[in-house]
């Protein structure tokens, strides 16, 4: 277990914005940061970071948080995982007191299988540079190819023996267990079909091993490479689909290259582990590759969240040129920017980088990245050769991609660079645009009908949506705790007084006191207790600690509450940033800043909160007298009392009594 002052000094030191900043391009917006949520698939950013409160929130999917919930929502760290992280980001010293039989056994079964990938790269780098036979077979093919031992070691590199269990016994020797060894594909088990014992192998004998790691920089798998010539084997092996590794979200060297990615805002696109451990040896960091697998939107919004640019790095001779452009359409749809490069015929990024000098890379890389529609275009054009039909098909196919771009600028000046470089009509492609987006409007307007009726429901009158004016309230009263809490005001208040005529008036009175004692204090006096357990767990802390502590921070109130706390005062406190998101100010709506007035606002909150409660308690009498037969008078007294009350604090409020 995690010692107090380690978790404590964490959250001092850890800043959100660069956190957060390691996973998502944010952009600066007021005081705060945005960027696209990283979370859900969107265009428009609706992700907000606010350094000054160390919270964010995220309006598209409803999450939001501290810096801890960040890495467990977004990594599905555990909350030991998560400060471990952080930790290492800012080098301070782990502190763990023993762990009980209880707490080692709550370990989950994702956090297992981590635990046994993260051995087994340990365990593969230690035989490369350990082993005799890992020495001499697999860190001599890494020295081969060019690798130097500092970026061996850097992105983990190792080599699993030709033997047929070597690894999986060692993991047992060291606690490991079999059913984790088998989840992650690092051990494959084959029960005897006689109901006897089980045969164990491993997976990866004979390989030369690449680790595949998570943004966060946790193993999620392994590619493994055969050093042999056997034709049945293949030659890459990659670790089968588990709970911690989805092939199709993942990018190999995403852990090394974002902040690259974001810093020179471009991703470099390439196909194979070398291709990118090659790139970045030679110096050029922002680069990933999509492990051999077809490129899937997943992957590409992995990029998305740190840059709108990627250049797509194709073999000089690369077979199948033309399918791995479906690859661009989809880099399109996402609304990003795409540029193609191709090398020399007979190289690839990897000897390309490998024969060549950091500035010669650049130089070529920057001289010969084309435009997607330009390098189409070209590709197609030299197929087409003379022919009218398929030059015919050619164009059709360009404006096809055209038609995946959402940018409707950007479409248009697509359009007109291809009736350009195609020697035709803007207007024939405009009208061939147009086609297309019928045609898909069709299309998706047919899935539609048929998904209405294949769950065809009779509805009644829409509901309408009814505010919860209680909910609204308490809500607010724990969003003036979070920002004012400890902040000294001014209160004026309307008290009930006998003038010298005997007769009943309000009188200003001013009383000084911190915001959190005049709510405290204004409903205990009429002993009015939150009705909704979220924010009443969460007031009864607030109170207890603004009255304990003569600071308080609500980065530190955050730290010993559960996940589901924490989204909801995330939410609470980020709610006007809702504003700038949608930039009201260039409609010439300027929001109300909440700072303005504080005293005024906490009184009219809670006056309000009192007058919605005395309306209830009148709705209730009043619905008593038509179901008791009998006499009536203590209920109509009662009514008559709570109506002169609440007479009283529309005064209050300066609200004309209905």
């Amino acid at each position: 277990m995690i010692s107090k002052s380690t978790i404590d000094q964490v959250y001092e030191t850890a800043r959100l914005e660069e956190v957060i900043g390691d996973f998502v391009q944010l952009k600066k917006s007021g005081s705060n940061f945005k960027g696209l949520s990283p979370f859900t698939d969107e265009r428009t950013p609706s992700f907000m970071v606010s350094p000054v409160k160390q919270i964010w929130k995220d309006f598209s999917s409803g999450k939001g948080g501290n810096v801890v919930a960040f890495l467990m929502e977004h990594e599905h760290f555990t909350y030991p995982e998560a400060i471990k992280y952080l930790a290492k980001k800012y080098n301070i010293e782990v502190e763990e007191t023993e762990q009980s039989n209880e707490e080692k056994e709550a370990v989950n079964e994702r956090e297992s299988m981590y635990l046994v990938s993260e051995f087994a790269q340990k365990q593969f780098s230690e035989i490369l540079f350990k082993n005799e036979l890992g020495k001499a077979i697999g860190l001599s093919y890494f020295k081969e190819r060019g690798f130097t031992e500092e970026t061996i070691k850097k992105f983990g590199l190792g080599y699993c023996l030709d033997q047929w269990d070597a690894f999986t016994k060692t993991a047992l020797e060291k606690g490991y267990q079999l059913d984790y060894l088998e989840k992650t594909g690092l051990t494959i088990v084959k029960k005897d079909s006689e109901g006897g014992g089980a045969r164990t192998f491993d997976r990866f004998k004979g390989r030369v091993m690449f680790p595949i790691h998570s943004m966060s920089g946790r193993v999620l798998g392994f590619g493994g490479r055969i050093l042999t010539s056997d034709k049945k084997a293949a030659k890459y092996l990659n670790s089968p689909e588990s709970d911690i590794y989805h092939k199709s979200k993942v990018l190999y060297g995403i852990y090394f290259a974002k902040q690259a990615i974001a810093k020179e805002d471009n991703c470099y696109l390439v196909e194979g582990y070398t291709d990118v451990i090659q790139f970045y040896q030679r110096g050029i960091e922002n680069v990933v590759a999509s492990s051999g697998t077809a490129l899937t939107p997943d992957q590409i919004r992995l990029i998305n969240r740190l840059t709108k640019n990627i250049t797509v790095l194709f073999d000089g001779d690369a077979a199948g040129l033309r399918a791995s452009l479906r690859g661009i359409d989809l880099i399109l749809e996402q609304g990003m920017n795409v540029k193609v490069c191709t090398f020399p015929e007979g190289e690839d990024p990897d000897s390309f980088s490998k024969n060549n000098a950091y500035g010669e890379v650049v130089a070529y890389l920057q001289e010969n990245s084309k435009d997607f529609i330009q390098f189409k275009a070209s590709l197609l054009v030299r197929e087409a050769a003379n022919d009218p039909i398929k030059r015919a098909d050619t164009i059709r196919d360009i404006v096809q991609s055209i038609s995946k771009i959402p940018d409707r600028i950007k479409r248009e000046v697509y359009i007109q660079e291809c009736a350009m470089i195609m020697n035709i009509s803007e207007g024939v492609l405009f009208n061939t645009l147009a086609q297309i987006g019928r045609m898909e409007i069709t299309e998706a307007n047919k899935k539609t009908r048929q998904q209405q009726k294949a769950f065809e429901v009779i509805r009644d009158e829409e509901p309408q949506v009814k505010v919860d004016v209680q909910y609204e309230l308490e809500r607010k009263i724990i969003g003036m705790l979070l920002l004012y809490g400890n902040q000294q005001e001014e209160f004026e208040d309307l008290v009930l007084k006998e003038n010298e005529g005997g007769d009943l008036i309000l009188e200003k009175e001013s009383i000084e006191a911190k915001v959190y004692e005049k709510i405290y204090l204004d409903l205990h006096e009429d002993e009015i207790e939150l009705s909704n357990e979220k924010f009443r767990n969460i007031y009864s802390k607030l109170i207890e600690q603004l009255n304990e502590k003569e600071v308080f921070s609500v980065n530190s109130f955050m730290i010993d509450l559960d996940q589901e706390m924490i989204s909801e005062i995330s939410s609470i406190l980020m709610e006007d940033e809702k504003y700038t998101l949608h930039q009201w100010e260039r409609k010439d709506i300027y929001p109300k800043e909440k700072k303005v007035g504080v005293s005024q606002l906490v009184s009219e909150t809670i006056l309000t909160l009192r007058c919605f409660l005395v309306k209830r308690r009148i709705a209730v009498l009043q619905e008593s007298t038509k179901e008791i037969n009998g006499d009536h008078r203590e209920i109509l007294e009662e009514i008559m009392n709570y109506l002169q009350l609440n007479k009283l604090l529309n005064q209050k409020l300066n609200r004309v009594f209905p």
